[in-house]
């Protein structure tokens, strides 16, 4: 027997997460999950995402794994396909999946091999999939909500060897914001989330302890802390919840204040 989660503003809802095998994604599918939702995780790799649906399901929650590269155009029809098919819906889908390549590499000197592993995941990944997110919500009567994870570093800050990243972060929040506008006609409303540092491990600097990250936070964040991985899940789920139905297009940074 399960009890009822405190706030359900998902029941009934069907909420797709990508790169949800740990970090933020891993903890926006358990948020939602705990507000009622059926959830539906995906990755590359298949033995994090069952850890997830694992939590998910002992805490009395629906959850589906599914295995999907999102820089395929074709893996990621099919991994909608295999949402509605188990859930009968897709009401909200959190596009997380990214990499960081060549971290400490300065401009010129950054492998063209890690500048296009970032484009065709953190760019290409997020035209593809809200392309088949959309393409499902707009049949939908009640339509839907989509949530890109961006970063601060990007639009909002720049990091010294961070180039690749920052700019394909910075693509993240133009894409999110052009297609808020190509689909709200469509029901479709859409808006970004870009965290700063959030206790995942790509936080931590080389070799950084827990104790060295906290140190180091507490001069470069005016917060003085990582924000927790649920902090950052609060933010998506506002953003998808009917609470912010007139929020269309924007990119809401979560970041302790390190860019205010």
């Amino acid at each position: 027997m399960t009890t009822a989660p405190a706030r359900a503003r998902f029941t009934g809802r069907t909420a797709l997460v990508t790169g949800a095998g740990g970090g933020i994604g891993r903890g926006v599918a358990l948020a939602f999950a705990d507000e009622g939702a059926n959830v539906v995780v995906a990755g590359r790799r298949r033995e994090p995402l069952e850890e997830t649906v694992t939590l998910i399901e002992r805490a009395g929650g629906k959850a589906l794994a599914v295995s999907a590269d999102v820089t395929r155009a074709a893996e990621v029809r099919a991994l909608v396909s295999a949402a509605v098919e188990r859930f009968g819906s897709l009401d909200v889908a959190v596009n997380n999946a990214g990499v960081m390549a060549g971290r400490g590499r300065l401009t010129a000197d950054l492998p063209e091999e890690d500048w296009r592993t970032m484009l065709d995941t953190n760019v290409t990944g997020v035209l593809l999939a809200p392309q088949a997110e959309v393409a499902q919500m707009r049949t939908q009567p009640n339509g839907g909500a989509i949530v890109n994870i961006a970063s601060r570093i990007g639009v909002h800050s720049r990091l010294r060897g961070t180039a690749g990243y920052a700019v394909t972060k910075a693509a993240v929040s133009v894409l999110s914001r052009s297609a808020a506008l190509d689909h709200i006609a469509d029901g479709v409303r859409i808006n970004a989330v870009s965290p700063g540092p959030t206790a995942t491990d790509m936080s931590f600097g080389p070799g950084e302890t827990e104790t060295g990250r906290a140190e180091r936070m507490r001069t470069e964040v005016p917060l003085g802390r990582v924000s927790t991985v649920e902090e950052v899940a609060a933010a998506v789920l506002y953003l998808a919840s009917d609470e912010a139905a007139p929020v269309v297009g924007t990119d809401l940074v979560v970041d302790g204040g390190s860019t205010a």
